[in-house]
């Protein structure tokens, strides 16, 4: 029993606390850190564009200089590929072992080239950069710690993940939910722990760090929310079936998006078509605020304001293709807070129309804004648990749960009826189909025995980041094991059982050491 309560400590409590205290320590302060950076870039960047408006002669000395950030954008990615589009996707490719990064080079590029797309206005976010560097700060601390100890890289680079989402939206469960729902698509209680230690951390940085910096750890202010009651449950629904709808006609628009910038526009330099993308943000910027930046403004002046339909019309298509297009050619920034401001923008338009068409009271203004953004994360992201718990952790919606968890649903559902897949999903097969037609995969069928002390022993085959594409066809105990549970180990893999596995893989050396890390290396 001793033996077994020691070996659990080591094996694995001890790990998941040093890896997971140290990454979000330093997620929680270098996001905070960038927080406030790209609070004073976009801040700037207004001053910059107001300052433009009445001096538009200088405008052909911008584009001059937007020009040349293009040429640089596309010389860094060169360099350094996944420093490309969303920081979400990557993260994800990254975390499924899918593709791999040097953590520092990707920490540094991400910071810098996010507040660049920040700078110029274009529509992304600070969340998708945030669970990016939490992800290489996840990878540089074992990296750094415990060579010897690669098995926990993921691991670590998940609480990393984890850390960055939470600290950026203000949501820390939301934040765990992210490594369930849709990093792994799985659960697991060494997912949980990792996870949920790295967001602790991380928070109790933020909260440190916020006054000292001045940036508010809370992504929207406190909200007065009406309470709904059951007989206005219609509300919901409708609100769901609409962004459902809205989410199936989006996902398809970035198909298309996609199809014409990576074929009928192939042989255009990729410089000339980032310089396009700045060069309209810049046109559209000059008339109005509410086209480019990030879109957390804009969410803001709606539960605030009175807008326009026709200018709400404006804001949601133009919002929506340069969004797009601005992922679709990868430029760095995230794409959450753009989809909630989106969400946003149309939950106001289907609030107009109920109350044209119903004479729905102004009372229910708020809430319907806030049932929208959710659906937006349910339908548009596809993450319909995480949208039920951000909205009753970040848009106070406690009140409303019932309706929160319908309008979710809803939306998922028909999101589900139509088979699209979320933009994550897509740029993650995109990634897969990359390596597919750039190297010869290799399918393995091979059997390999547990070694003393290696990183399975003790653990379920279910909690193990097994490299991707490897199936455990089988596990045949060993004879000496007689698999008798005990309090800490249960009845988890033992030194000299002997799996039997098939995988494919399209670099076998990397493979193979990535397994050996996990079982421990096998006798030639």
């Amino acid at each position: 029993m001793k033996k077994d309560l020691k070996n659990y400590l080591i094996n694995l409590i001890f790990p998941a606390i040093i890896f997971g205290s140290t990454t979000g320590i330093l997620t929680g302060a270098i996001v905070m850190l960038y927080k406030f950076c790209a609070s004073h870039i976009i801040h700037l960047s207004e001053k910059g564009y107001a300052l433009l408006k009445e001096n538009l002669i200088f405008v052909p000395f911008v584009l001059a200089g937007l020009l040349g950030l293009s040429f640089l954008v596309v010389f860094i990615h060169k360099k350094a590929p996944n420093l490309r589009g969303g920081g979400i996707p990557t993260s994800i490719a990254v975390l499924r072992g899918i593709i791999t990064f040097k953590w520092l080079r990707n920490l540094i590029g991400v910071f810098f080239l996010s507040l660049v797309s920040f700078l110029i206005g274009v529509p992304l976010g600070n969340e998708g950069p945030s669970v990016q560097m939490g992800t290489a700060i996840g990878s540089g601390t074992v990296s750094t710690m415990a060579k010897t100890h690669k098995a926990w890289n993921r691991y670590s680079m998940t609480g990393g993940a984890c850390a960055g989402f939470a600290v950026a939206t203000g949501a820390p469960i939301s934040g765990i939910m992210f490594a369930v729902e849709e990093a792994h698509q799985r659960i697991s209680p060494m997912i949980i722990m990792v996870s949920s230690i790295s967001v602790l951390f991380a928070n109790i940085t933020a909260e440190i760090l916020s006054p000292i910096l001045g940036v508010s750890t809370s992504l929207f202010p406190k909200m007065e929310i009406v309470s709904l009651s059951l007989k206005n449950i219609w509300i919901p629904i409708i609100i769901g079936v609409v962004m459902g709808l809205f989410a199936v006609i989006f996902l398809n628009y970035y198909k298309l998006l996609k199809n014409l910038f990576n074929t009928h526009l192939k042989k255009i330099p990729h410089a000339v078509k980032i310089f396009a993308i700045f060069t309209v943000t810049l046109l559209l910027g000059l008339l109005s605020q509410s086209y480019i930046s990030t879109g957390h403004e804009v969410i803001m002046s709606l539960f605030d304001g009175n807008i326009a339909i026709i200018t709400l019309l404006l804001i949601l298509v133009i919002r929506t293709t340069l969004t797009l297009c601005a992922n679709t050619n990868r430029i760095t920034g995230g794409m959450f807070i753009p989809l909630l401001a989106i969400g946003a923008v149309l939950a106001t338009l289907i609030e107009k129309s109920l109350t044209a068409i119903f004479g729905l009271s102004g009372q229910f203004h708020s809430v319907i804004l806030v049932l929208g953004i959710t659906a937006c994360i349910a339908a548009l992201m596809k993450m319909p648990i995480t949208a039920i718990i951000f909205a009753v952790e970040v848009l106070g919606c406690y009140e409303n749960i019932i309706h929160v968890i319908i309008v979710a649903a809803t939306a998922y559902i028909l999101t589900e009826i139509f088979d699209v897949m979320s933009i994550n999903d897509t740029v993650v097969e995109e990634r897969f189909e990359e390596l597919a037609v750039s190297h010869q995969s290799k399918v393995i069928d091979t059997c390999v025995t547990i070694q003393k002390d290696s990183f399975a022993v003790g653990k379920q085959i279910r909690d193990i980041f097994w490299p991707p594409s490897l199936f455990v066809l089988s596990l045949k105990h060993a004879e000496n094991n007689n698999q008798k549970a005990t309090k800490h180990k249960g009845n988890g893999i033992q030194e000299g059982d002997i799996l039997h596995i098939r995988y494919t893989t399209f670099d076998e050396e990397r493979t193979t050491d990535e397994l050996e890390a996990i079982v421990g290396v096998q006798e030639k």
